[in-house]
């Protein structure tokens, strides 16, 4: 009789449990929805710095880029000389560089996208992957915490795509803002590869944006990459030439 009971109460606890994994999976899509309105729009132009620590000086390389939609993008550099005038452009999945030292546009793929920009945290692979999380990635909470004193959702993502830079992800999402806070970026392999930290959170228009990141390569020593945003424009016109091949010898 007390098997026959054990039985049937874990038959009525399986029965619930799809339920609530859907339940969870749903809310889960919703909240990274929520986090690609505040983080995507149409354009975008952003003046920004990076600073790159080294083992005995940091460098600041400012630049301005354009982005429209998730295919294109053009960025030029402005600061510091000897990276004044360098540009890129992404088309969809292509990527070309132009250097005013050699006056000659190189087009990168394969393995050499992973490759650092500028000596930084960041790799060319980062800046290309512009995809929405809820496109690439499904998703579930898997925690919730306090970070920072901001109460927090800890989601993990995992790949839905092939080609993706990182396989899984699992981010710290503030529960008011809905922008991350932290991130994790892990390979298929599970080795964890880079971590960001996202701060400086401010209200623009009507989304939350962060205005600083750091990044950190797991696999290079150092403190990290940080990416501060100067000003940034959502959904202004950007005119079609700036994501042309011809704008990058102008």
């Amino acid at each position: 009789m007390k098997k026959n009971i054990l039985i049937f109460t874990f038959s009525i606890i399986l029965s619930f449990y799809p339920n609530a994994q859907t339940t969870n999976n749903e809310k889960a899509l919703e909240i990274i929805k929520k986090i690609d309105n505040n983080m995507f729009s149409k354009t975008q132009i952003v003046t920004s710095e990076m600073i790159v620590y080294g083992k005995r000086k940091k460098r600041i390389i400012r630049s301005k880029g354009y982005s429209k939609g998730k295919e294109n993008n053009y960025t030029e550099y402005l600061f510091p000389e000897r990276e004044k005038g360098t540009k890129m452009l992404k088309l969809d999945k292509r990527l070309w560089i132009y250097s005013p030292s050699t006056d000659r546009t190189i087009q990168l793929s394969g393995h050499l996208l992973r490759q650092s920009v500028m000596g930084s945290d960041l790799s060319y692979e980062d800046m290309m992957e512009e995809r929405k999380l809820s496109e690439v990635y499904t998703a579930e909470i898997v925690n919730e915490d306090i970070y920072i004193d901001s109460p927090v959702w800890i989601m993990q993502l995992t790949s839905k795509v092939e080609g993706l830079a990182y396989y899984k992800r699992t981010l710290w999402i503030d529960k008011n803002k809905f922008v991350p806070l932290k991130e994790n970026l892990y390979a298929k392999s599970g080795v964890l590869l880079k971590t960001t930290t996202f701060t400086n959170i401010k209200k623009i228009d009507s989304r939350w944006f962060p205005m600083k990141m750091n990044y950190k390569d797991m696999l290079k020593d150092g403190k990290g990459t940080d990416f501060i945003i100067i000003d940034i424009a959502f959904n202004t016109i950007i005119p079609d030439n700036y994501f042309s091949k011809n704008i990058l010898k102008k």
